[in-house]
């Protein structure tokens, strides 16, 4: 007998399932795995951060540290699932990101952290979505701050041609 899905578990996402959502592809998708997920509320998944990622061979080579702007793509991506999973026929939008708010780096993230990236949208309307995102090591803040993104048509992305 099949264990019964209960009514209020939360949603969870492999990275197969996430690599259907968004279009970055290794090395620049930054999430492996979604926690959980409240279409138009909240979003929080997971990125396992390896001493083999890329961009530790240069920044730093004698300290390893994840780059900011790294730590605010990754919750900038954590919010284009919360955005693609709330929006109308998500298949025919294209999610770029527009602004970054007040973003405040809190401490460093090295090989072996699991960084927990929580993001809540704070405002939908036409083209252009806000959120504001925190990723945490261990309870620990790492990074905070707000994201906008537009919501662009595929079709009129690409143009005629």
């Amino acid at each position: 007998m099949m264990p019964q899905k209960r009514k209020n578990s939360p949603v969870r996402f492999d990275i197969e399932k996430i690599q259907g959502m968004l279009p970055h592809r290794y090395p620049f998708l930054l999430v492996d795995r979604v926690l959980s997920l409240e279409k138009g509320e909240s979003c929080v998944a997971l990125k396992n951060v390896s001493y083999n990622e890329p961009y530790f061979q240069g920044h730093f080579p004698t300290i390893k540290v994840m780059p900011g702007v790294l730590i605010t793509e990754a919750l900038a991506q954590t919010g284009g699932i919360l955005l693609y999973n709330t929006i109308p026929d998500p298949d025919k939008k294209f999610v770029m990101l527009s602004k970054l708010i007040d973003v405040k780096f809190r401490r460093p993230v090295v090989p072996g952290d699991q960084l927990r990236l929580e993001v809540k949208m704070i405002k939908l309307k036409n083209r252009f979505c806000q959120i504001h995102g925190e990723a945490s090591v261990d309870g620990d803040m790492a990074a905070e701050g707000g994201v906008i993104a537009s919501l662009l048509d595929i079709e009129d992305f690409h143009g005629e041609g």
